[in-house]
This record gives C-alpha cells, sequence and structure tokens, in this order.
C-alpha cells in the first residue's frame, strides 16, 4: 500500500464497512474489498501506533518543563469527559 494520509484511509475504511453492511455486493467482490479492508486496517493501526511513540508528556521538573515519553500507565489515572 502506497504512502496515503491516516485520514484518507479512515475514510475508505469507512466507505468500505458502509458497503459491506449494504449486503448489495457479489461475494468476490465482498471479498476483494473485504481485504482492502484489513490492508487499511493494519495500516491505521501501525500509524497509530507510530504516533503514539511520538507523543510525549510535559512535566513540571524543579528546573522548568521537561518531556517524557507518553506512557499508557502515566494516563490510567486522567479521566475523560
Amino acid at each position: 500500500m502506497k504512502e496515503k494520509r491516516f485520514e484518507d484511509a479512515m475514510r475508505e475504511l469507512e466507505d468500505i464497512v458502509k458497503r459491506l453492511e449494504s449486503g448489495d455486493l457479489p461475494l468476490e467482490e465482498s471479498l476483494k474489498i473485504f481485504e482492502d479492508g484489513v490492508a487499511l486496517s493494519r495500516y491505521c493501526f501501525n500509524k497509530l501506533e507510530e504516533a503514539e511513540k511520538r507523543v510525549s508528556i510535559l512535566v513540571k521538573d524543579e528546573g522548568g518543563i521537561k518531556r517524557e515519553p507518553f506512557e499508557h500507565e502515566a494516563a490510567e489515572g486522567v479521566k475523560e469527559d
């Protein structure tokens, strides 16, 4: 799969899901776009993993502010609205 924007890949994946959910496709075409969807899903997952590795947290330090790598455990205490 050629390099594409994450958002574009997600839109394509959503379109594939809608087409498959419609139930109007012949079996062979359904299998083909299902395979495309699996590839897009893997691509998006890998992009999200890459982004997670790049995220850092700003932590107040004695001398000011320092950056620390984001770790999932560090965010567990943070509540989402």
